[in-house]
């Protein structure tokens, strides 16, 4: 299903046109309304805009101008036409304030039932929505796109695994929303319980907010017995919606183009990059009337595409989150990522995806070691429930991880295995995946 076929299939050409139209627009509002666009565009008229290429030239908007005017300095309308007030934590303890008018809200509810029948949902099907509600925008994203789209919603928020067991089973929902290692949750404790994936109702998984794997959306799909879809957004651009898997492909996720232009970036030097590169994720919102954003730098490593999609739509697609630039380890001089950790890991059966990293710093270089799961299964074909170094299965698993990421990511890193059900689960918000104890010191 495409919800606004004429949009998502315009050709390419035409959607150029409509976004520089957007853009010249939006520099014109932003000079006029907002005090950090009148002085850093003084220079800059609609009417320079002769491309979309030309956005290049445009300067950078980071989350530290967004703190730096909080609560409601980036605002372009006054305080009284806001309607709803989301926010984002911040490492500084101030919030990132996100401001929406009544247009804004109806814009959010249309990105993101665009979004929920990328990911295969049609009118009618029944949304059991585990994201959190409050002042992230997760939940009421969701929550709004699934009854624009005419879905019957769930409100369920996140927690409460026993509770969220139960309605799954008893209102039989097709589909889901929640974050992925929540869902890799549920999962686990529906085969704790000797659930079979066949028996649960749930078909398709809306999933996001935090990286994942193709090998963790593997573990999802056979645990729950869904196909399940990335999600993409960030409170500043606008919260969920940005974009989002096609259900045919789920091979890149789907921009919505004609409200969010995307840009990828030299993390260094701020070029633009060329299609298929790993850069920094950029966006320009092109329609918000509340919070409008010149090229705002999300930190957020991924690349674009527009190969045509099998599903029809023309939309650019951006590849998986791979992390943030901020989140990059340097380990011994090579960049490592935690995906790139959880990838090599799940290569091993005999793991789970439940694992951490935990940081320290050796010099000037972080060091790294690598906490992870055994399976029920290992344990039981090893015949033992011990641990122990000493074993010779144990230590034979922990050599063979330990060469895995050598030859996958290019450097060594130690592994400790750890027994089922040890490590930290989520409960429905962002499972912390590195341990950071740099700042212990």
């Amino acid at each position: 299903m495409i919800f606004d076929r004429e949009v998502e299939t315009l050709p390419r050409e035409s959607l150029r046109e409509l976004q520089l139209d957007r853009l010249r627009a939006l520099v014109a509002v932003a000079k006029e309304r907002v005090p950090l666009y009148g002085e850093r565009l003084a220079d800059v008229e609609p009417g320079d805009l002769s491309s979309i290429d030309d956005l290049r030239h445009l300067p950078f908007t980071r989350k530290d101008d967004l703190r730096a005017a909080y609560p409601f300095g980036m605002l372009a309308v006054p305080r009284s036409q806001l309607v709803r007030v989301h926010a984002s934590s911040g490492t500084t303890g101030k919030l990132t304030v996100v401001g929406y008018t009544r247009a804004d809200v109806e814009l959010f509810a249309r990105v993101n039932a665009r979004c929920l029948a990328m990911a295969g949902a049609e009118r009618g099907m029944m949304l059991h929505n585990a994201y959190g509600y409050g002042l992230f925008t997760g939940g009421l994203g969701i929550h709004y796109g699934g009854e624009r789209l005419g879905m019957t919603v769930i409100p369920v928020s996140g927690g409460m695994t026993e509770r969220q067991l139960m309605l799954i089973e008893d209102f039989r929902p097709e589909m889901i929303t929640c974050t992925p290692s929540y869902a890799l949750t549920l999962a686990q404790a529906f085969a704790a319980r000797g659930v079979a994936p066949n028996e649960i109702s749930l078909r398709y998984a809306v999933l996001g907010a935090e990286p994942w794997t193709d090998a963790m959306r593997d573990e999802i799909d056979a645990g729950l017995g869904v196909a399940s879809s990335n999600i993409f957004g960030l409170s500043e651009v606008i919260g969920p919606g940005v974009s989002c898997e096609c259900v045919e492909e789920r091979a890149g996720s789907h921009v919505n183009e004609d409200h969010f232009l995307a840009e990828v970036v030299d993390p260094e030097t701020g070029e633009p990059l060329p299609e298929g590169e790993d850069g920094v994720l950029v966006f320009t919102t092109l329609t918000k009337e509340a919070l409008p954003l010149v090229r705002y730098w999300t930190g957020d490593i991924s690349s674009l595409s527009s190969a045509p999609c099998a599903c029809g739509r023309t939309l650019l697609r951006m590849a998986r989150i791979k992390g943030r630039a901020d989140d990059m380890l340097i380990i011994r001089g090579v960049n490592v990522y935690p995906t790139q950790v959880e990838a090599a890991l799940l290569q091993l059966p005999e793991l789970t995806p439940n694992y951490r990293i935990l940081v320290a710093r050796s010099g000037t270089l972080d060091e790294a070691e690598v906490e992870v799961e055994v399976s029920e299964v290992f344990l039981r074909e090893a015949g033992t429930e011990s641990l122990s170094g000493d074993l010779d299965h144990v230590r034979e698993l922990r050599e063979r991880a330990e060469r895995r990421l050598q030859g996958s990511i290019g450097c060594s890193l130690a592994v400790s295995l750890r027994a089922p059900g040890t490590m930290p689960r989520s409960e429905g918000g962002k499972l912390q995946r590195v341990v950071d104890r740099r700042a212990l010191r």
